[in-house]
């Protein structure tokens, strides 16, 4: 481990007090510590000291120390640069630095559905290469990059999506395309399958094909939502029956990812729904019987309704804040070059946003992956604002549950549909 290297996994409140702070880059951002790269002039400074702190996944530990040890050789004659790493899931990561953007990680990653909060609270400003990362990196994940047409992070991952992990041992190709057949075969061999319903990230897929929408408006901040109808070919309670119907069955269980992982590796559950950050922990636990596929359909007012999902992207951000703006800019496109996406998929089995690395044999390989490009077609980008998270839970939860209070599920959806759309 190199010595220059300080890795501290603490609570990210506590890693970002060493974080830089002040936006005053023209003094904060001398001469002497100035990144020079492949696009800037070929003189190279005299030695300074650079600090940076990153904010990542904890998962994500050896990957980070790789690429910051090479980070450090490619400038080591340019800086003496010193990284503190702490871990911070990028689903929390808006939360933590609006605490207090001054005191945030000079460097992060986040999922793309929090861009435009921290683009309207100042925490990020155009990239200033901007054309070079577009050219680099995938259409989708250069729009979830982007507010408008200008580009405000750097795309990490193509990947943030979720689809159907199988047991070939009980399942053939037939017998994954409906969620009916799947539980079928879980109850008549006592096994489980997983879907976390108390996420409302994943709950959007009974909804999301069945012509009811949810959405963010032209605001930016309020959604607005029919997953209520009492009109159409498909209502809400049609929706709401499917689930029940679903939560009925003793195969199923609702639960989050550490049940579902723990299933599979014990063997009780041999079905789940999830995404390719369990990729490697699927092929460890499954060898020659690991399977993928996009979802499946689902029995809806009599009728088959091929379940939808939000697609997401992992993205790294620069504080604008940062005492140490360009440097930091440096690290951020250096973590998203294709050699280090290249690596995070070889490591983490995450799919690259770079279109070269993307390409590789080894990613179009990838039972995940290909899973993940198959269920693309019947996804769409999230974009949903802050209340919509909360009632879905409630909703759902209730419905994993059986709805055992006998509650009207019109009059529950109405509840849930207003507090989507409440300001």
């Amino acid at each position: 481990m190199s010595k220059r290297i300080r890795i501290i996994f603490a609570a990210a409140a506590l890693a970002a007090s060493l974080a830089g702070c002040g936006r005053e880059r023209e003094d904060s951002t001398t001469a002497d510590t100035e990144p020079q790269n492949n696009y800037e002039a070929e003189t190279s400074p005299e030695n300074g000291d650079v600090e940076l702190v990153v904010w990542g996944a904890e998962e994500d530990e050896a990957l980070l120390l790789q690429i910051f040890e090479s980070f450090q050789e490619e400038y080591e004659k340019q800086a003496n640069i010193h990284i503190t790493f702490a871990a911070q899931s990028e689903s929390g990561c808006k939360d933590a630095l609006m605490g207090d953007l001054e005191a945030g990680a000079d460097v992060f990653a986040f999922a793309d559905d929090q861009l435009n909060t921290l683009v309207a609270a100042g925490a990020l400003e155009p990239v200033e290469n901007a054309d070079h990362i577009i050219s680099e990196n995938l259409p989708g994940a250069v729009e979830a990059a982007s507010v408008g047409e200008t580009l405000y992070a750097y795309p990490l991952t193509a990947d943030n999506g979720y689809f159907l992990y199988y047991n070939k041992q009980y399942f053939n190709p037939e017998d994954i395309k409906t969620f009916d057949r799947i539980l079928q075969i879980a109850e008549e061999n006592e096994k489980r399958v997983t879907m976390d319903w108390s996420s409302a990230w994943y709950v959007y897929s009974f909804f999301g094909n069945t012509g009811l929408e949810v959405g963010l408006n032209d605001d930016g901040i309020t959604n607005y939502c029919t997953w209520n109808n009492t009109e159409g070919d498909i209502k809400g309670v049609d929706v709401a029956r499917a689930m029940l119907s679903i939560a009925r069955s003793p195969a199923f269980l609702s639960t989050e990812e550490p049940g579902f992982l723990a299933g599979i590796q014990d063997g009780s559950v041999i079905a789940g729904v999830s995404g390719v950050w369990n990729a490697v922990a699927m092929k460890d636990a499954l060898g020659k019987n690991y399977g993928a596929a996009k979802l499946p359909t689902y029995t809806c007012a009599n009728r088959q309704i091929q379940m939808a999902s939000f697609s997401g992207y992992k993205l790294i951000g620069v504080n604008s804040y940062s005492k140490q703006y360009e440097w930091a800019s440096l690290l951020a496109e250096w973590i998203t070059n294709e050699e280090n996406q290249s690596l995070r998929f070889e490591m983490r089995g995450q799919g690259p946003a770079n279109v070269k690395a993307a390409a590789s044999a080894g990613v179009q390989d990838s039972p995940a992956i290909t899973a993940l490009i198959e269920q693309s077609e019947f996804s769409c980008l999230q974009r949903i604002g802050g209340s919509f998270w909360d009632p879905v839970t409630v909703f759902a939860t209730n419905m994993a549950a059986g709805n055992p209070e006998g509650k009207d599920l019109q009059e529950q959806l109405d509840i849930m549909a207003e507090g989507i759309t409440a300001p």
